[in-house]
């Protein structure tokens, strides 16, 4: 159950329209990360056909959990983080006058995605609980980039030893046979990504996100179906930006600012 914020966790924070303002949300203004394209996007990618119980791993401030229930009136939105400060942070946001139409559709849970399976259990992370699954894990492991000094939003940016073999397996654990996963990740981990989602999801579609036409993919966004047997579809890319500029391109811009969806198929 969600609970009411609590106002001695809240610091200095911004107060940030998304979609054109049909989403409001508050985020630290320094010390940890701050919610951007990759969080609309994420949402973006569901389809416009998806209905029931999202589960938004790793859901920070509630961007993406809350970009989705904006355009998705048909479903149910759980916010999962294991940090007290940002989960206090969007539950003060439920608050906004502007987030009232999917108000009462938001979950936010206080729970370790990449702690051991009795402990997510008993915090509410229940097998089988979720048709749908969407994350924006931290890009980066820690053998390969150096983060220094260590704060909260260094964390935010940095994989564990373990890479992203926890939260393959809590996805794994909390979406039911059938349901989706979607993830947003860096271009260049997709083999890395690929490979935890062997064995326990299949009908993977890969997205490319491009910053401008003729500039490699920076970020992916992958949708894939659990325990589905189906191949793997590498679908056209999106670009962001038209030419040297920052404008975006018309496409981007109706999902930055009109909310609109990326147009994808739900698969089997």
């Amino acid at each position: 159950m969600t609970t009411p914020a609590n106002p001695a966790l809240v610091q200095d924070t911004t107060r940030d329209a998304f979609l054109g303002g049909q989403v409001y949300i508050h985020q630290p203004l320094k010390g940890r990360h701050r919610a951007g394209l990759d969080a609309v996007y994420l949402a973006a990618a569901l389809p416009d056909t998806t209905v029931g119980h999202v589960v938004d791993l790793g859901a920070g401030v509630g961007t993406a959990g809350f970009c989705a229930a904006a355009r998705l009136p048909g479903i149910r939105v759980t916010l999962v983080d294991v940090d007290p400060l940002v989960l206090n942070l969007s539950r003060a946001a439920l608050e906004e006058p502007a987030n009232a139409h999917f108000r009462e559709r938001i979950e936010v849970l206080a729970a370790d995605i990449t702690g051991k399976g009795k402990d997510r259990h008993a915090s509410g992370l229940r097998p089988g609980m979720a048709d749908h699954a969407i994350m924006n894990p931290p890009y980066y492991e820690n053998d390969r980039f150096r983060s220094s000094p260590k704060t909260e939003r260094a964390n935010a940016h940095m994989l564990d030893e373990r890479g992203l073999e926890p939260w393959a397996r809590t996805a794994t654990d909390i979406v039911r046979e059938g349901g989706s996963l979607t993830v947003i990740f860096r271009a260049d981990g997709l083999a890395h990504l690929l490979d935890v989602l062997d064995g326990r999801f299949g009908a993977i579609d890969v997205i490319p996100l491009h910053p401008r036409p003729d500039a490699p993919a920076t970020r992916i966004l992958v949708r894939a179906i659990r325990a589905s047997k189906s191949p793997l579809h590498l679908l056209p890319g999106f670009v962001l930006h038209s030419g040297d500029g920052s404008d975006f391109v018309p496409e981007a811009k109706a999902v930055m600012r009109d909310g609109k969806g990326l147009g994808l198929r739900a698969r089997r």
